[in-house]
């Protein structure tokens, strides 16, 4: 439960939501992230108008503001008493009422044409994807394995480091309270958070950012998760050793990647600069980086076949606050 606000804090929540065009950008901005050119389409107001309007919002802390590339995105505040704030207004407005109806209709062509740019982008990627997973376990075994490995141990906060298309985020933030994906491509976040909203995830948001440099609180998430990333990288220790300090103490690492192959034509093509890695490879990684292995699987290919690719599931626990039955490893 929100804890009630000073005096200065409600009359500062009030004054910057008590003006006709910033209680209606409030109202979009708890739907969904949002642009000023966005905005400006819902609102059909000029960007001047609108930008000023948010940088009040801002300034008061009712509303956030990030950047991805080039563009800047804003939301309504997720914490902190301008959150409290815009929480207790926003439940003061009949959500039937016609103006705010009208701005939702408005939103929802929005979100139908992002959603239309990212199917279009995605589409042209669609045959290369297809292609590197013929040569291993079907997706859906993956992911089982996935959900499998996040257990059922209830996790608060859940960050995916190179989230693509959003789909680790999509499979786990139903068990989580909230879910963050970090990715460098605005293409992909563009995908990533279409699909979020065509999957009614509300829990989860999507940020541009260098996996090497996260632009997050060391120790904050219960469950980081790296997918399909390490066979990318120069450096995949150092990625590795970045994502396990994201980990809260007494939290888990998941790592997901190939064992190791020799299936060149993935460096050549696709930019691979890693042809998969040993187990032990990577559980000396997390074991260097603080963490204990609790859990390692190995999903082969269909009838064993030598030039497929292995998907190897690593989980590690941070040892801070590390329990003797959870060091048990398991394989499978």
């Amino acid at each position: 439960m929100a804890e009630p606000l000073s005096f200065q804090q409600a009359l500062e929540g009030l004054k910057a939501a008590g003006e006709a065009t910033r209680l209606r950008l409030l109202l979009l901005l708890a739907e969904a992230e949002l642009t000023v050119t966005e905005l400006v389409d819902i609102l059909r107001q000029s960007q001047p108008r609108i930008s000023r309007h948010l940088k009040l919002l801002a300034e008061a802390g009712l509303v956030e503001r990030f950047r991805e590339g080039a563009w800047a995105f804003y939301r309504k505040a997720g914490r902190g008493p301008g959150a409290d704030a815009a929480d207790a207004l926003l439940g003061l407005v009949d959500p039937a009422d016609p103006v705010v109806a009208r701005d939702r209709a408005r939103l929802t062509e929005v979100r139908a044409a992002r959603a239309a740019a990212a199917q279009a982008h995605f589409a042209r990627l669609a045959p290369e994807w297809d292609r590197i997973r013929s040569l291993h376990v079907a997706e859906e075994a993956v992911e089982q394995a996935i959900v499998e490995a996040a257990g059922t141990q209830p996790a608060g906060t859940l960050l995916d480091l190179g989230t693509g298309t959003g789909r680790i985020l999509q499979l786990l933030a139903p068990k989580v309270g909230h879910a963050v994906g970090l990715d460098a491509s605005p293409a992909m976040l563009a995908i990533a958070r279409a699909n979020l909203e065509k999957a009614g995830i509300r829990n989860a948001e999507v940020r541009q950012g260098d996996l090497f440099a996260p632009p997050f609180v060391l120790a904050s998430f219960d469950l980081v998760v790296v997918h399909s990333v390490l066979h990318y990288l120069d450096d995949p220790a150092g990625a590795l050793r970045q994502a396990a300090s994201l980990v809260a103490p007494g939290g888990r690492l998941l790592v997901v990647d190939f064992a190791a192959h020799t299936q060149e034509f993935l460096r050549s093509e696709f930019g691979h600069r890693r042809l998969g890695f040993a187990p032990s490879e990577v559980a000396g990684w997390m074991q260097a980086a603080g963490l204990d292995v609790i859990a390692e699987r190995a999903l082969e290919p269909p009838g064993g076949e030598g030039d497929k690719l292995t998907v190897l599931l690593w989980v590690g626990r941070d040892r801070r606050a590390g329990r003797a039955e959870d060091r048990n490893r398991e394989v499978a």
